[in-house]
């Protein structure tokens, strides 16, 4: 990649080794992320900028032409027609640099992602903390009353 020879320990460090022009672009991307997953964990992962909440979000990187956005290939295939605009695989998107970076619909991805991750935490954690009457209906075990058999 564009890498300059500096370890990147952080986000900011990638974004102050890409090129002005690009760092720009980076930044707005990252805010746009960031303002749409606020609790998101921001990380180097696998080299690149990645967002984390209750699992991946998405992940970010700059090469020669273009930016490779990563929102893993279920957000992709939901978003496929708006995407297609874009040349991409299963679970990556490129935007060109020579053309506007379409932070509405990375918002959108993102805001979809955690929607989607938190979903899959409270399937994952059904049983766990959560009772279930004998209706079939779920409660927390601490949020309710001890008497409730949900009538």
């Amino acid at each position: 990649g564009l890498m300059k020879k500096k370890a990147i320990k952080n986000v900011d460090d990638y974004i102050a080794a890409q090129s002005k022009n690009v760092a720009v672009i980076l930044e707005k991307l990252r805010h746009t992320i960031t303002s749409a997953a606020p609790e998101a964990e921001e990380l180097i992962s696998y080299q690149m900028p990645a967002y984390k909440y209750h699992g991946r979000l998405a992940y970010f990187a700059a090469f020669k032409k273009h930016i490779g956005f990563y929102p893993v290939s279920s957000r992709i295939a939901a978003f496929k027609k708006e995407l297609s605009a874009y040349k991409g695989a299963k679970g990556s998107v490129q935007f060109p640099l020579d053309k506007p970076i379409p932070l509405d619909l990375v918002k959108r991805i993102v805001k979809y992602g955690v929607k989607e991750n938190l979903e899959k935490e409270n399937i994952k954690n059904i049983g766990k903390t959560q009772k279930v009457c004998s209706r079939g209906h779920f409660y927390e075990g601490s949020a309710l009353p001890r008497l409730l058999a949900c009538v």
